[in-house]
């Protein structure tokens, strides 16, 4: 069953294509000139024929003159008459007479006509005898005429005038006067059967050579048309039909380097660019949703880091209330502890209580500082500095402890650094709190591994980077996003839980970002970013030794 479109394609007219229209066209074109070519030819033609006969015609007509001159001189009128009679039997001449200059048909090889008096009014006579006057010497064409005989032959007539000369008017056998410039008329009439022999044969010809002429053209138009015109516009349709399809990955080679070359060079440019835009949109597509996916975890952690910073300094305001509201009793616990226990009257027995209660009412106290020093707004005191300095020096004030007895300490410090506007006193505090912290997750390990990493971010401006790893437990999963929370602790009893988050707020207030990535049983990361100084020139620093 056919498809609409097809259905309405067949109850259209067929369409001719571009080689038919072409192939018309060019064919009626070739036609046209060539029949006009051979109609002038064969008019010119016959024209030719006809002249070159006059021409024949007026030169027999002057052999038959020059032939019974001497014979009229001596008025030997047999001898001219056999003369003309004889010229008379060759083949296409109709009949020869000789016209005195009264009209009268003194000869003819048609003797029923001897003696008949021609009218000067007749068509024939009015080429010479015009009204008013008389040609002497008409023009050669005037001379001819074409007439029909009664049994339906064409023929063509032509007169020459016989001439008064001085020795006619003076010879003994008949006298003319010398006023006479004329003394008859020598008249053929030859048969056009043979001039339209020739010209219907030469005409057939022609005929045939146009006809041979338009095949050849024809046909060598036809093949050029195919060849040269044909081929690449059939082959772009294909090429078109197939991008119609969304077929991007065909293929179409220029079959010249002419106009159509071009276009097809340009066609396929054009597919080209279509097939890569498809590739881009394809890939496009493909890495949207991990697009959006990044997108959407950069805009959970930018929330959680909102939160997050809120909730510390909701936090920080309850904690300085509540930390100058216990300072003030806590302060009396260790008056009044410390001067009980200097009390002689107190019992020996009761010593070690005291003492407890001393030692507690002081870890209370160190608990509350370290509150104040969470809740209170850090104001750094920016300067110029270089980070692998303070991360020397910071190293230098706890690579000595204990906790780092059985701790490899390697640095990779990178060479010609930006410097960057920060507290030096601040940052020493962030990287001794991670450090400490690293040498108390690997305290238990017979060897572990501190790395400290400074780099340069990808794009300078953005400014550095500082990477802490350690080989310690690590932290699960769960935990880690409560890493920077006051009072949370991995320690058990034996921490506050406030370093990381007063390392988080003074990065914050540095305008940089610390992030934790933690991996249990290998251990944990910190990743410290802090901006460039725009102002400062970059300085060049010696290559620190990699490890210690």
């Amino acid at each position: 069953m056919l498809k609409p479109e097809h259905l309405l394609r067949s109850l259209l007219p067929r369409r001719l294509s571009l080689i038919q229209k072409l192939t018309i066209l060019t064919g009626t074109v070739v036609v046209l000139f060539m029949t006009l070519f051979a109609w002038v030819n064969i008019d010119n033609l016959q024209k030719l024929l006809v002249n070159n006969t006059v021409r024949d015609l007026d030169n027999l007509a002057s052999t038959i003159i020059r032939m019974t001159y001497h014979q009229m001189l001596a008025d030997n009128r047999l001898a001219v008459y056999q003369m003309i009679d004889e010229v008379g039997d060759r083949p296409g001449i109709e009949r020869i007479r000789m016209i005195n200059r009264e009209g009268i048909i003194v000869h003819s090889t048609d003797p029923d006509e001897i003696g008949h008096i021609l009218d000067q009014k007749a068509v024939h006579c009015n080429l010479c005898h015009q009204p008013g006057k008389a040609l002497i010497r008409p023009p050669l064409l005037d001379r001819s005429r074409f007439f029909t005989l009664p049994d339906g032959t064409q023929v063509m007539g032509l007169a020459k005038a016989v001439r008064n000369e001085a020795s006619c008017s003076t010879a003994a056998c008949h006298v003319h006067t010398g006023a006479a410039k004329v003394l008859g008329v020598v008249d053929i009439i030859v048969s056009l059967d043979v001039l339209k022999s020739d010209l219907t044969s030469y005409r057939n010809r022609i005929i045939l050579l146009t006809v041979l002429l338009i095949i050849l053209l024809g046909a060598s138009l036809t093949f050029f048309t195919l060849h040269l015109v044909n081929r690449p516009v059939n082959e772009l349709l294909r090429h078109t039909a197939r991008l119609a399809q969304g077929q991007l990955d065909c293929e179409m080679t220029p079959t010249s380097s002419d106009e159509l070359g071009e276009l097809m060079r340009a066609f396929q440019l054009m597919t080209n660019n279509l097939r890569q835009a498809r590739n881009d949109l394809k890939e496009w597509g493909r890495t949207l949703e991990q697009k959006v996916n990044d997108r959407t975890e950069e805009l959970q952690r930018m929330q959680m880091q909102l939160v997050h910073t809120e909730k510390l300094a909701s936090l920080g305001e309850l904690v300085a209330g509540i930390a100058h509201e216990i300072n003030n009793p806590l302060s009396g616990i260790l008056i009044f502890s410390s001067l009980v226990a200097k009390d002689k009257r107190l019992d020996p027995a009761l010593m070690g209580d005291m003492e407890t209660i001393s030692s507690e009412a002081l870890r209370c106290a160190g608990i509350v500082k370290g509150l104040l020093e969470f809740a209170r707004e850090y104001q750094p005191k920016m300067m110029a500095c270089n980070i692998n300095q303070v991360v020397i020096d910071s190293l230098r004030l706890v690579e000595c402890q204990s906790v780092f007895q059985n701790v490899a300490i390697l640095r990779e410090l990178g060479s010609n650094l930006p410097e960057i506007m920060a507290d030096q006193n601040q940052l020493k505090q962030v990287f001794i709190n991670i450090f400490i912290n690293a040498g108390q997750a690997m305290h238990d390990l017979q060897q572990g591994e501190l790395q400290i990493i400074t780099a340069a971010e990808s794009d300078p401006a953005d400014g550095i980077m500082i990477k802490i790893s350690d080989s310690g437990g690590g932290v699960p999963n769960e935990q880690l996003c409560k890493l920077f929370d006051p009072f949370f602790t991995t320690k058990g009893t034996g921490g506050t839980g406030l370093g990381l988050s007063v390392s988080y707020g003074i990065i914050q207030a540095h305008g940089g970002t610390i992030t934790a990535e933690s991996i249990v049983d290998i251990g944990t990361t910190f990743i410290i970013r802090l901006p460039r100084c725009p102002e400062c020139i970059e300085q060049e620093w010696p290559e620190p030794l990699s490890t210690v």
